[in-house]
């Protein structure tokens, strides 16, 4: 039996820990500021691409409107959400997990075997053997390698006196306001990536796909 290795494990529940502390706090600093801009700068309503919807409090942290304190929280679990990344990737491409599990092949790219995969999932059969089909490869390779480094990358660009040291991750992004934008449309694909996670795992057994990133036994 496959099992998942104690590095992914202990990642997996540090990284909810992170992620739901970040997207909590990052609701608050929203609130703050509820519209984006593409671009160095901008602040007039007519300006705007997106108007966000103030989100209610007990979806932030803290449960109340502080910008101070929210900021507080998000750049606490920002540095071990940022780190835990770099670990686990590490951690990956030493114990070949990536290659192994999260790669895609040549033949797995075909209309055809996408066309299956697509069909067995409308009709509920996950019952794929114990590796990870391709859809789940091409979202797990998403997640790795996109959603989660641009969220670190644009949080970077836009921390608070950040620009005059690294002005060109700013410039390369489009400007603060672009940086800004890209931050949370990352955030919203990692969450919409969480729900369909948590999705799965109730059509597939909670108590099971629970115990096995604990145990480590995939079922």
């Amino acid at each position: 039996m496959m099992r998942h290795a104690l590095s992914t494990r202990l990642w997996h529940w540090i990284n909810l820990i992170c992620l739901v502390v970040l997207l909590m706090s990052g609701l608050n600093i929203s609130n703050a500021h509820p519209r984006l801009y593409w671009g160095d700068w901008g602040f007039a309503p007519e300006q705007a691409w997106l108007h966000v919807p103030r989100f209610p409090q007990w979806m932030t942290i803290p449960d109340y409107y502080s910008l101070a304190q929210a900021r507080s929280w998000h750049f606490l679990a920002a540095w071990p959400f940022a780190l835990g990344l770099l670990f686990v990737w590490i951690a990956m491409l030493a114990n070949r997990h990536f290659k192994r599990d999260v790669a895609t092949t040549r033949r797995e790219w075909r209309w055809s075997a996408i066309k299956a995969d697509l069909v067995s999932h409308l009709k509920f059969d996950f019952d794929h053997g114990s590796g990870y089909n391709f859809l789940q490869k091409l979202a797990y390779g998403a997640v790795y390698g996109l959603f989660l480094p641009m969220m670190i990358f644009t949080g970077l660009a836009i921390s608070p006196g950040i620009e005059p040291v690294l002005g060109w991750l700013v410039d390369l992004l489009g400007g603060r306001q672009s940086a800004r934008s890209l931050h949370f449309i990352f955030a919203a694909l990692t969450f919409g990536f969480f729900l369909v996670h948590i999705a799965l795992v109730l059509a597939t057994g909670p108590i099971k796909q629970i115990c096995g990133m604990i145990t480590g036994d995939r079922p």
